[in-house]
Protein backbone atom coordinates (compact mmCIF):
# COMPACT_ATOMS: atom_id res chain seq x y z
CA UNK A 1 0.00 0.00 0.00
CA UNK A 2 2.71 2.70 0.65
CA UNK A 3 4.22 1.79 -2.82
CA UNK A 4 1.35 2.62 -4.36
CA UNK A 5 0.63 5.51 -2.13
CA UNK A 6 4.56 6.47 -2.93
CA UNK A 7 4.24 5.94 -7.15
CA UNK A 8 0.93 8.28 -7.17
CA UNK A 9 2.50 11.11 -5.34
CA UNK A 10 5.13 10.80 -7.21
CA UNK A 11 3.16 10.70 -10.61
CA UNK A 12 0.77 13.97 -9.10
CA UNK A 13 4.10 15.21 -8.04
CA UNK A 14 5.51 14.89 -12.09
CA UNK A 15 2.18 16.31 -13.90
CA UNK A 16 3.32 19.64 -14.32
CA UNK A 17 3.76 21.12 -17.78
CA UNK A 18 7.61 20.04 -18.43
CA UNK A 19 8.78 23.88 -19.69
CA UNK A 20 7.99 25.77 -17.04
CA UNK A 21 11.58 25.64 -15.98
CA UNK A 22 11.97 29.20 -18.24
CA UNK A 23 11.54 32.29 -17.78
CA UNK A 24 8.13 33.78 -17.59
CA UNK A 25 6.77 32.52 -13.92
CA UNK A 26 5.62 36.01 -12.92
CA UNK A 27 7.70 38.89 -10.49
CA UNK A 28 7.79 36.72 -7.05
CA UNK A 29 10.88 35.68 -6.56
CA UNK A 30 10.35 33.09 -4.30
CA UNK A 31 7.75 31.32 -6.36
CA UNK A 32 9.89 32.02 -9.39
CA UNK A 33 12.59 29.94 -7.30
CA UNK A 34 10.06 27.03 -6.19
CA UNK A 35 8.98 26.66 -9.86
CA UNK A 36 12.50 26.28 -11.58
CA UNK A 37 14.09 23.29 -10.14
CA UNK A 38 10.11 21.43 -9.91
CA UNK A 39 8.61 22.25 -13.41
CA UNK A 40 11.60 21.84 -15.94
CA UNK A 41 12.16 18.23 -16.23
CA UNK A 42 15.86 18.39 -16.24
CA UNK A 43 16.38 19.90 -12.89
CA UNK A 44 13.90 17.84 -11.66
CA UNK A 45 15.55 14.11 -12.87
CA UNK A 46 18.87 15.25 -11.92
CA UNK A 47 17.70 16.70 -8.53
CA UNK A 48 15.36 13.55 -7.33
CA UNK A 49 18.37 11.41 -8.73
CA UNK A 50 20.73 12.40 -6.40
CA UNK A 51 18.63 12.08 -3.63
CA UNK A 52 18.21 8.66 -4.44
CA UNK A 53 21.86 8.17 -5.12
CA UNK A 54 22.51 9.25 -1.59
CA UNK A 55 20.37 7.16 -0.33
CA UNK A 56 22.27 4.41 -1.96
CA UNK A 57 25.30 5.27 -0.37
CA UNK A 58 26.59 4.55 3.50
CA UNK A 59 28.33 6.46 6.00
CA UNK A 60 29.11 10.82 5.03
CA UNK A 61 28.27 10.34 1.47
CA UNK A 62 24.64 10.33 2.09
CA UNK A 63 24.41 14.08 3.21
CA UNK A 64 27.81 15.19 1.76
CA UNK A 65 26.19 14.50 -1.88
CA UNK A 66 23.06 16.73 -1.59
CA UNK A 67 24.45 19.26 0.14
CA UNK A 68 27.52 19.87 -2.24
CA UNK A 69 24.68 20.04 -4.62
CA UNK A 70 22.72 22.55 -3.06
CA UNK A 71 26.00 24.62 -2.28
CA UNK A 72 27.35 24.47 -5.88
CA UNK A 73 24.30 25.19 -7.13
CA UNK A 74 23.42 28.33 -5.13
CA UNK A 75 27.58 29.18 -6.28
CA UNK A 76 26.57 29.03 -9.56
CA UNK A 77 23.37 30.43 -9.00
CA UNK A 78 25.11 33.76 -7.87
CA UNK A 79 27.59 33.38 -11.07
CA UNK A 80 24.51 33.81 -13.48
CA UNK A 81 22.70 36.57 -11.22
CA UNK A 82 26.04 38.12 -12.46
CA UNK A 83 25.62 37.20 -16.14
CA UNK A 84 28.19 34.64 -16.37
CA UNK A 85 27.53 32.13 -19.50
CA UNK A 86 29.28 29.17 -19.22
CA UNK A 87 29.93 26.64 -22.58
CA UNK A 88 27.58 23.91 -23.53
CA UNK A 89 25.42 25.02 -19.87
CA UNK A 90 22.28 22.80 -21.34
CA UNK A 91 24.73 20.25 -22.35
CA UNK A 92 26.54 19.94 -18.62
CA UNK A 93 22.16 19.65 -17.46
CA UNK A 94 20.81 17.02 -19.86
CA UNK A 95 24.46 15.34 -19.44
CA UNK A 96 23.71 15.34 -15.33
CA UNK A 97 20.27 14.21 -15.83
CA UNK A 98 22.46 10.89 -17.56
CA UNK A 99 24.99 10.35 -15.27
CA UNK A 100 22.79 10.93 -12.07
CA UNK A 101 20.07 7.88 -13.75
CA UNK A 102 22.57 5.62 -14.53
CA UNK A 103 24.57 5.95 -10.83
CA UNK A 104 21.39 5.45 -9.08
CA UNK A 105 20.85 2.32 -11.78
CA UNK A 106 23.72 0.48 -10.70
CA UNK A 107 23.86 2.25 -7.25
CA UNK A 108 27.42 3.26 -8.06
CA UNK A 109 29.54 3.51 -4.90
CA UNK A 110 32.65 6.26 -6.06
CA UNK A 111 35.31 7.00 -4.22
CA UNK A 112 34.25 10.42 -2.04
CA UNK A 113 35.96 12.76 -4.00
CA UNK A 114 35.24 11.47 -6.98
CA UNK A 115 31.57 11.86 -6.62
CA UNK A 116 31.72 15.01 -4.72
CA UNK A 117 33.39 16.61 -7.80
CA UNK A 118 31.23 15.34 -10.09
CA UNK A 119 27.75 16.24 -7.86
CA UNK A 120 29.24 19.65 -7.49
CA UNK A 121 30.28 20.05 -11.66
CA UNK A 122 26.71 19.15 -12.89
CA UNK A 123 25.15 21.36 -9.90
CA UNK A 124 27.14 24.35 -11.20
CA UNK A 125 25.65 24.05 -14.25
CA UNK A 126 22.41 23.66 -12.89
CA UNK A 127 22.88 26.78 -10.56
CA UNK A 128 24.08 29.14 -13.53
CA UNK A 129 21.21 28.50 -15.13
CA UNK A 130 19.02 28.74 -12.72
CA UNK A 131 20.97 32.41 -12.14
CA UNK A 132 20.58 33.37 -15.82
CA UNK A 133 16.85 32.72 -15.76
CA UNK A 134 16.34 35.03 -12.81
CA UNK A 135 13.14 36.72 -14.11
CA UNK A 136 12.30 40.49 -14.21
CA UNK A 137 11.47 42.63 -11.16
CA UNK A 138 12.23 39.33 -8.96
CA UNK A 139 13.63 39.57 -5.98
CA UNK A 140 18.08 37.80 -6.31
CA UNK A 141 17.41 36.68 -3.05
CA UNK A 142 13.86 35.16 -2.91
CA UNK A 143 14.58 33.65 -6.23
CA UNK A 144 17.75 31.83 -4.62
CA UNK A 145 15.95 30.77 -1.76
CA UNK A 146 13.17 29.50 -3.56
CA UNK A 147 15.38 27.28 -5.92
CA UNK A 148 17.55 26.26 -2.82
CA UNK A 149 14.41 25.08 -1.02
CA UNK A 150 13.05 23.21 -3.56
CA UNK A 151 16.14 21.53 -5.08
CA UNK A 152 16.58 20.36 -1.04
CA UNK A 153 12.90 19.23 -0.99
CA UNK A 154 13.56 17.24 -4.47
CA UNK A 155 16.56 15.81 -2.87
CA UNK A 156 14.69 14.69 0.04
CA UNK A 157 12.36 13.32 -1.40
CA UNK A 158 14.56 11.08 -3.63
CA UNK A 159 16.11 10.10 -0.60
CA UNK A 160 13.19 8.93 1.70
CA UNK A 161 11.88 7.02 -1.40
CA UNK A 162 14.47 4.85 -1.05
CA UNK A 163 15.06 4.58 2.58
CA UNK A 164 11.19 4.30 3.56
CA UNK A 165 10.66 1.82 0.83
CA UNK A 166 10.70 -2.11 1.65
CA UNK A 167 14.18 -3.81 0.59
CA UNK A 168 12.44 -5.49 -2.26
CA UNK A 169 11.51 -2.54 -3.70
CA UNK A 170 15.81 -1.55 -4.44
CA UNK A 171 15.23 -2.79 -8.37
CA UNK A 172 12.32 -0.23 -8.97
CA UNK A 173 15.05 2.81 -7.83
CA UNK A 174 17.63 1.33 -10.15
CA UNK A 175 14.47 1.19 -12.49
CA UNK A 176 14.12 4.64 -12.12
CA UNK A 177 17.48 5.93 -12.47
CA UNK A 178 17.56 3.97 -15.76
CA UNK A 179 14.70 5.79 -16.96
CA UNK A 180 16.29 8.73 -15.91
CA UNK A 181 19.63 8.02 -17.85
CA UNK A 182 17.11 7.44 -20.59
CA UNK A 183 15.67 10.70 -20.54
CA UNK A 184 18.83 12.30 -20.51
CA UNK A 185 19.94 10.96 -23.74
CA UNK A 186 16.35 12.07 -25.02
CA UNK A 187 17.66 15.97 -23.61
CA UNK A 188 21.43 15.10 -25.39
CA UNK A 189 19.77 14.11 -28.61
CA UNK A 190 16.95 17.47 -28.85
Amino acid sequence: MNLRKSLFTLALFLTPAVAFAHPGHGDSGLMAGLAHPVFGLDHLLAMLAVGLWAAQQSGAARWALPLTFVGSMLFGGLLGFGGLQIPLMETGIAASVLAFGLLVAVAARLPMIVALGLTALFALTHGVAHGLELPALASPWGYAAGFVAATATLHAFGYALVRFLPQAAAPLVRLAGAASAGAGVWLLAS
